[in-house]
């Protein structure tokens, strides 16, 4: 409703400009692309260091913890930078395609009635349903039954958006050669997954940088074994996780170029 009233507001406005940076900054607040990547690149670069001591080390699983559920009290390095890069990877389609897709697809609505949910407000639907997935939509303890809805909107929602990066990632990638070979072991082992969209977005991730995912992880006081996406894949390394940032940058521009490209030819 805050959205659908700062579009109204701008649009009888007649695009006056205070009205209009008020819209670009609350579509700017729906995406997370910087705050997403710095926070794993800055992890990636304390644990790439030659030396690190107990401190630094603390530190790092501090800053882990903060972007994961999983226990990483106990974790190995290497454990650390394959959390961060699974986090990395199915947050990339919460934070940004995800809340893109539907920004877009509110751009279109408007185009036909500006009674239509907007740009803006689907932008805060979606982030909404995603905040709320994030802080309760889980399956154990007080959140089991409290978190249902939250977490089966959230993958109504995120359904189409992940798919989209599954097919588009790889026309980023140099290897866009082995485009279908790529899509099809992607979402293969993406499925294994119980959630419907994470393993898909993690799966295309892990191929299109080479990397393995998946494998032990603690979850309070059990063991989760998660199924293995890119078993042949190259372990987590700084250089992994700054190529996934790239490609994340790379994507949203080419998701935006289409976008314009669709939205001008309707």
């Amino acid at each position: 409703m805050i959205g659908k009233f700062i579009e109204l507001i701008f649009l009888q406005s007649k695009s006056n400009f205070v009205f209009g940076l008020l819209v670009f900054f609350g579509l700017s607040s729906c995406l997370a692309s910087k705050s997403l990547t710095s926070s794993v690149k800055e992890i990636s670069n304390l644990i790439s260091k030659d030396f690190i001591d107990k401190k630094t080390e603390t530190l790092v699983k501090e800053k882990v913890q903060r972007i994961v559920s999983r226990d990483v009290r106990s974790s190995s390095l290497e454990h650390l930078l394959r959390s961060s890069s699974e986090s990395l990877t199915e947050n990339s389609v919460d934070g940004i395609f995800g809340p893109l897709f539907w920004i877009f697809i509110g751009i279109v609505f408007m185009k036909f009635s500006i009674y239509l949910p907007g740009p803006l407000s689907l932008g805060f639907v979606y982030k909404a349903i995603s905040t709320l997935d994030s802080m309760i939509g889980y399956k154990y303890d007080q959140y089991k039954y409290l978190g249902f809805f939250s977490a089966k909107i959230e993958d109504y929602s995120t359904f189409l958006p992940s798919r989209l990066v599954l097919l588009t990632l790889p026309l980023v990638s140099s290897k866009i050669k082995k485009y279908i070979f790529i899509i099809k072991k992607s979402y293969l082992d993406g499925s294994k997954y119980d959630s419907p969209n994470s393993g898909i977005s993690e799966a295309i991730f892990a191929y299109t940088t080479n990397i393995k995912l998946g494998g032990k992880s603690k979850y309070k006081d059990k063991i989760i074994n998660k199924p293995i996406i890119n078993s042949n894949g190259d372990i987590c390394t700084k250089e992994k996780i700054n190529l996934i940032c790239q490609l994340i940058l790379r994507l949203q521009l080419l998701w935006i170029v289409l976008f314009m490209l669709i939205f001008f030819n309707i």
